[in-house]
C-alpha cells in the first residue's frame, strides 16, 4: 500500500463494516465527487435548500466524528454513510448497510451552520458521507458528498507491550488562510495551496489558526510588491475589519467560496486550532485597541463575537454535543484527539488565557496557557499510551516575535533564566521529562515562513528538560515574511528555514508552505515533510521512536 493512502486494509473495512451493519438502515444510492462551484449567497428564501458553504468533517478519533455543512435556510440536518473498500467502492450485501444520523437544526440564530456528533463509528474505515437538510415541510436539500477515514483502533500497539501494524496515517498542518490582502484569486486558480494539501491524501488537516483574517480588509485589487495587480473575489463583509457578528461569519463565507478549500475539506476532516486573526491582531484578553479602523474597541466583545463565529464554521463538537473524555467544553477550545495506538494529538489554546504584551521579563510567571489547561495537558501526555504524541502550539515556542514594545510571543530576547510565560513553557518541559512522556513533536505555524528547530538542554540557559524538535509551516494563503530569531533560552538550533520576500505573494506558491508528516504503520517512524503549495518537498526528516 503507498504511505500516503488513506484506505484501511481488507481485514479492518471488514470488521468495520460489521459494525455499520448493526447500526444501520436502508441504503442510499451511491456517492459522486462534490460538487465544487462558487456557492451563490444566502438567499431569503428558497424552493429547495442549498449548501452554499460545502460539507466538512472535524476531530475524526477511532469512532468519532463531527460531520458539518451550513444551508441556505432553515432545515435540519441529516447524514448518511457508508463503507467503502480499498479501491474507494461502496461496500454492498450485509456490509454495505447505511448508517443514518440526524443532527442539529439551521437557524438565523447559527448563520444556517448545523453539526452532527457521529459516534460509535468502525475504526480504521473509510466512509462515504452524504450531507443534506430537511426543511420544515420535509423537502430534501441538495447532497454534499464527500468521504474520510477513521483512525485506527487502540486496542493494541506500545501500551500494550507490543509494535503492532495498525496502518499507516498522514496528516498534513498549516495556517494564515486569506491574509495581507491576498484572498481568492480566481485567476491563479484560488488558493492553491489547498489544492497541494489534497494532493498529498492526508488522513487529515491540522489547521494551526489564523482560519481567517478578520482585521484584514480584502480588496478586489491590490498591487503586489513587484508592481503586478492581484485580484480578489470580494464580498461586502471582508471589505473592512470585522466587528459585527456578521462580519465576522462573513469572513469564514468567504474563505468556503474557494473550490480547492471545499473540495478538500469534503474529504479531509479537519482538527481547527485559532489564534489571533479570527478576532484581532496579536489580541490578549482585556486589551483596549487604539486603532482607527475600529468602532469597537473593547477586545473582549470583539473576541467573543470571533469566536462563535469560528465555533460555528469548524467542524468541533458544540454545546449540544458535548461527552466526556473529548477535552472541549463550550468554554474552551483545546483537546485532545485519539488516532489509534501510535498517534494522540492535543490541540492548544495559545490565545483565550493569554496575559497582556509585555517585555516578557518578569520573574514571576505570566500566562500562555493558563493553570487549567497546562495541567490539562500534562495530565493528558502522561496518560496518553500512544508512540507519538504531537502538540498542536499556535504559536512558536522559542521565535522572538516582538508587538510593538513587547512581546507576542513566548520568548522575550533575553536568551537567559526563564521570564514571564517562558515560565509556564518550563514547567510543562520539566515535567515531561519527570514523567518520563517520550516522543513528543510540537507542529506551528504563525510566522509565514516555514522551519525546523531542534532543542537541546546542551545549549540551553534552562537544562531540565529532554532534547525535542518543533517544526514550522505557513502561509497557505498569505503573505509571507521571516525568519524570525530564535530565543536560547531553551537551546533550539536551527536545522532548516526557508522565508519569503516581505509580504511576498501567494502567486508563484512558492513561498506558501505546509507540512506532511507519515507515521508509519507500526509507530516505528514519524517523517515530516515541508512542502510550497506547487507539491516541491523543501525539507524532510525522519525521526524514530524511543522506546
Amino acid at each position: 500500500m503507498d504511505q500516503n493512502s488513506t484506505q484501511p486494509a481488507r481485514r479492518t473495512l471488514l470488521k468495520g463494516a460489521a459494525a455499520v451493519s448493526a447500526l444501520a438502515a436502508t441504503s442510499l444510492s451511491a456517492p459522486s465527487a462534490l460538487a465544487v462551484g462558487r456557492p451563490a449567497a444566502v438567499p431569503l428564501a428558497a424552493r429547495r435548500l442549498t449548501l452554499p458553504s460545502g460539507i466538512s468533517m472535524g476531530d475524526v478519533s477511532s469512532d468519532s466524528a463531527v460531520l458539518w455543512s451550513r444551508a441556505s435556510g432553515p432545515g435540519r440536518l441529516h447524514a448518511a454513510l457508508r463503507l467503502l473498500d480499498a479501491d474507494g467502492r461502496e461496500l454492498r450485501g450485509r456490509h454495505g448497510r447505511t448508517l443514518h444520523l440526524r443532527g442539529s437544526r439551521a437557524s438565523a440564530a447559527t448563520d444556517f451552520t448545523a453539526k452532527i456528533d457521529a459516534r460509535r463509528l468502525p475504526a480504521g474505515a473509510r466512509l462515504a458521507v452524504e450531507l443534506h437538510f430537511e426543511d420544515e415541510h420535509g423537502r430534501r436539500s441538495e447532497i454534499g458528498r464527500g468521504a474520510f477515514s477513521t483512525a485506527p483502533a487502540r486496542g493494541h500497539g506500545r501500551g500494550h507491550g507490543r509494535w503492532d501494524d495498525s496502518g499507516p496515517q498522514s496528516f498534513v498542518w498549516t495556517a494564515d488562510t486569506a491574509g495581507q490582502g491576498y484572498g481568492i484569486n480566481e485567476e491563479i486558480g484560488g488558493m492553491r495551496g489547498y489544492a497541494a494539501m489534497h494532493a498529498t491524501r492526508p488522513d487529515f488537516f491540522l489547521h494551526s489558526g489564523d482560519t481567517i483574517y478578520a482585521d484584514g480588509p480584502i480588496s478586489a485589487q491590490m498591487k503586489e510588491p513587484d508592481g503586478t495587480i492581484w485580484r480578489n473575489v470580494v464580498t461586502e463583509e471582508v471589505s473592512k475589519v470585522a466587528e459585527t457578528l456578521n462580519e465576522y461569519r462573513g469572513r469564514h463565507r468567504y474563505n468556503m467560496m474557494d473550490a480547492n478549500l471545499r473540495a478538500m475539506y469534503a474529504e479531509v476532516p479537519v482538527i481547527a486550532q485559532w489564534d489571533d486573526h479570527e478576532t484581532v491582531n496579536n489580541w490578549y484578553p482585556g486589551e483596549i485597541l487604539d486603532d482607527p479602523q475600529y468602532t469597537v474597541r473593547d477586545v473582549d466583545t470583539l473576541a467573543a463575537r470571533g469566536r462563535r463565529a469560528w465555533q460555528e464554521y469548524m467542524p468541533i463538537a458544540d454545546r449540544r454535543a458535548l461527552r466526556p473524555g473529548t477535552g472541549f467544553e463550550p468554554t474552551r477550545i483545546y483537546r485532545h484527539v485519539e488516532r489509534g495506538p501510535h498517534l494522540d494529538l492535543f490541540a492548544l489554546d495559545m490565545r483565550s488565557h493569554k496575559s497582556p504584551n509585555t517585555d516578557g521579563k518578569e520573574a514571576e510567571q505570566t500566562r500562555i496557557l493558563g493553570e487549567e489547561q497546562l495541567q490539562w495537558l500534562i495530565r493528558s501526555l502522561r496518560s496518553s499510551r500512544a508512540t507519538w504524541k504531537v502538540i498542536g502550539n499556535d504559536l512558536p515556542l522559542g521565535l522572538i516575535v516582538p508587538d510593538g514594545e513587547g512581546q507576542e510571543s513566548i520568548a522575550n530576547a533575553d536568551h537567559g533564566k526563564p521570564l514571564g510565560r517562558e515560565l509556564e513553557l518550563a514547567r510543562l518541559l520539566s515535567a515531561i521529562k519527570k514523567h518520563r512522556i517520550k516522543n513528543v513533536v510540537f507542529l506551528t505555524g504563525d510566522v509565514h515562513y516555514c522551519a525546523a528547530h531542534h532543542y537541546s538542554p546542551d545549549r540551553a540557559a534552562f537544562r531540565d528538560f529532554n532534547p525535542f524538535w518543533e517544526f514550522v509551516a505557513g502561509p497557505i494563503n498569505a503573505g509571507s515574511f521571516g525568519p524570525n530569531e530564535l530565543d536560547l533560552t531553551f537551546g533550539p538550533k536551527v536545522d532548516f528555514q526557508q522565508a519569503g520576500p516581505p509580504l511576498g505573494s501567494p502567486r508563484s506558491g512558492e513561498h506558501q508552505y505546509f507540512g506532511h508528516v507519515d507515521v508509519a504503520g507500526d509507530g516505528s517512524e514519524f517523517t515530516v515533510k515541508l512542502i510550497n503549495a506547487n507539491g516541491k518537498v523543501q525539507y524532510s526528516r525522519t525521526l524514530t521512536p524511543q522506546r
